[in-house]
């Protein structure tokens, strides 16, 4: 339960993952594994965070993040407002920090922002006094994201430390990579990302993992297969000759995996494309733990609206 997590978090914030310290992620990771049990509950809710009120702020299309966040202050007790880009006073021109200003005139006591400008969570939480979590900044990072990946390889894996995680997919375009990369780095795992040379960062090496071009030689090696889709919403310019060639380079399907250790882990962030970057037989296969990354979502962010919101005044659940 709560009392029995020790916590070192002391932000207001949740902005990335490349500045927490090592004590930071595993507070949250403990966190949310005593927050699990509240799921499960046959009456989901506990008065945590009773008064509190939390706004998401997405600009960008969600499934996943949005209703995840909603749940799990929900499930805290929390009143939520969601708004999204096509329904606020940006379509008539408002900025950013004008809309993010007349909320906080609401006195919220969180901002959950998902925005396609890297580093928009960062600039608002430097000129304001609430809550600011990242659900996602351009190509930048998605910490929420990355913890629950995390949580799930921590739990299947018994630790962290010493796994070796591949990353496979569109690298360059990719948030979910690069908090992922910081996030087990500092756990001490070793991450290898793979994709093809157009879709690897050309700032790659400033980043604490290997690179290889080779799938089948990453495949052998991991004990965590983490699969991304190619994001063509966000590429200026042609980087593959087909999605039919990249599935037969790159795509991860039963035939690849025989390759693979016994006890692999097979992740993605979704939302997947079956048949480009992953087949149906193995996003729905033994190896999966697709769905469990959705499930310990609502648990990485109950644990993370509980330190940035409600830490002032814990109560046990």
């Amino acid at each position: 339960m709560l009392n029995e997590v020790k916590v070192s978090f002391n932000r207001k914030d949740l902005l990335g993952l490349e500045n927490l310290e090592p004590t930071e992620i595993e507070t949250i990771l403990d966190l949310a594994e005593s927050f699990k049990e509240i799921n499960l509950r046959p009456i989901k809710k506990v008065p945590t965070l009773r008064g509190k009120t939390i706004i998401n702020l997405f600009y960008e299309p969600s499934t996943r993040t949005k209703m995840s966040f909603d749940i799990a202050a929900k499930r805290l007790s929390a009143d939520t407002f969601s708004i999204s880009k096509a329904t606020s006073s940006m379509v008539k021109g408002e900025t950013l920090l004008d809309t993010v200003r007349n909320l906080d005139a609401m006195n919220p006591d969180a901002i959950v922002i998902r925005h396609s400008a890297a580093g928009a969570p960062h600039w608002l939480a430097s000129r304001l006094d609430i809550s600011i979590i990242n659900a996602g900044d351009g190509m930048h990072e998605h910490p929420t994201q990355a913890l629950l990946d995390m949580l799930t390889m921590r739990q299947h894996k018994g630790k962290l430390e010493g796994l070796t995680v591949a990353i496979i997919g569109d690298i360059s375009h990719s948030r979910v990579a690069r908090s992922n990369i910081w996030g087990l780095s500092k756990m001490k795992a070793k991450v290898i990302v793979c994709g093809p040379p157009t879709m690897i960062p050309k700032d790659i090496n400033k980043m604490p993992t290997e690179v290889t071009y080779n799938v089948d030689e990453v495949i052998e090696e991991a004990d965590v297969i983490m699969i991304l889709r190619i994001q063509q919403e966000r590429q200026k310019e042609v980087l593959l000759p087909s999605l039919r060639e990249y599935s037969k380079l790159y795509g991860i399907n039963s035939d690849r995996l025989k390759k693979a250790k016994s006890d692999v882990l097979i992740m993605h962030p979704g939302p997947i494309n079956r048949g480009v970057e992953i087949s149906a037989e193995v996003a729905d296969g033994p190896y999966s733990v697709i769905l469990e990354q959705v499930s310990n979502g609502v648990a990485i962010r109950m644990a993370i609206l509980y330190l940035t919101v409600g830490t002032t005044a814990r109560q046990e659940p």
